[in-house]
């Protein structure tokens, strides 16, 4: 095990130089760039070329990129050119935010999810498998901001029951140590504050965990109907433990280990439909963050946020990686 995290950490250098050279170069290629950005109408050819100058933008592309990437391995990822604020400063302030909401998308997905393919398969080719079916293939067609769009008007806009933008109400005053929201109001025992922003979390959470729910809910019911038919599990029933007990310990446990990988997967998604979702609900995480930086050509913002977020999705993918292998003693890494 320690000989394949070892290995698994060396990795992330070729894999992070190789997305510092994507972002690098992608951005530069879009049109416009910062300076144009900032300045619109008042955008001179002298204005340009000053702002070019201040911010190294003059110089040959491999001279820029060495710069980046010398000030990137020293833990300087500049400065916002909109802002003006360091941007490892902005991504301490909003990560939480997308971390927060991601994790609830995801608890939301598996704690819908499991339940549901479970119920499918134990009633597989019955009317509750075949609504379940139909239900993960809307599910996953559906646009993550359009339904984003039909929850904030069905339950804020018209039966108002839940708060439409924002993660806590602007009347409520509480400090944020963290930056994680509901950590800090239970660290402060404001409880007001942690019922405000787990309001504020459930429609954004249902929106994004829309599309890993349907996916976990149709794996689980595949693994689930592959495992009750392994001879452990006919063996477990032989022996006359009752039902409940061999599909708790047997068939479930066991289907739960394609699910833990899946979990894994989906973190992509989240980190990507969280753009959309945190635009709708004007959620102020890293997705609103970098959508911004990208209509304003925020070249640090989009180097160094982007990069960031490559380095969070291969951490948690090593993360699911030991989890699978503690769940499945068979696991081992060689």
């Amino acid at each position: 095990m320690l000989r394949y995290l070892v290995r698994r950490l060396l990795l992330l250098v070729p894999i992070l130089f190789g997305v510092s050279l994507l972002i690098f170069f992608w951005i530069r290629a879009l049109p416009g760039g910062p300076a144009e950005s900032l300045l619109g109408e008042r955008a001179t050819p002298t204005l340009v070329q000053a702002y070019r100058r201040r911010y190294g933008l003059d110089k040959p592309i491999y001279q820029q990129y060495w710069v980046y990437l010398k000030t990137t391995v020293q833990g300087d990822l500049g400065v916002s050119v909109a802002s003006r604020r360091r941007v490892t400063a902005e991504i301490k302030q909003r990560f939480p935010a997308t971390v927060e909401l991601a994790l609830a998308a995801m608890l939301f997905a598996v704690l819908a999810g499991v339940p549901l393919g479970f119920i499918a398969a134990k009633r597989h080719g019955g009317l509750f498998d075949h609504i379940s079916l139909v239900a993960s293939l809307i599910g996953i067609s559906i646009p993550i901001f359009f339904l984003a769009i039909i929850l904030k008007y069905i339950f804020a806009v018209r039966l108002a029951w839940l708060p439409s933008v924002g993660r806590i109400s602007v009347l409520i005053d509480m400090k944020h140590p963290t930056n994680f929201y509901i950590l800090d109001a239970i660290i402060e025992r404001n409880w007001h504050a942690l019922g405000d922003v787990l309001k504020h979390l459930i429609l954004p959470a249902i929106a994004l965990g829309s599309i890993p729910l349907a996916v976990v809910a149709r794996i689980t019911r595949a693994a689930v109907l592959d495992v009750q038919n392994e001879d452990y599990v006919r063996t477990a029933r032989s022996k006359g433990l009752p039902p409940m007990t061999v599909d708790r310990r047997h068939v479930l446990r066991n289907a739960l280990l394609p699910v833990t990988t899946i979990i894994g997967l989906q973190t992509g998604l989240l980190l990507s439909g969280a753009v959309l979702t945190e635009t709708v609900f004007a959620y102020p995480g890293m997705g609103s963050w970098l959508r911004d930086a990208i209509f304003n050509r925020d070249y640090p913002v989009l180097q160094g946020g982007i990069l960031f977020l490559a380095l969070v999705f291969v951490m948690v993918n090593l993360i699911v990686d030991i989890s699978y292998a503690i769940i499945n003693p068979r696991i081992r890494y060689s």
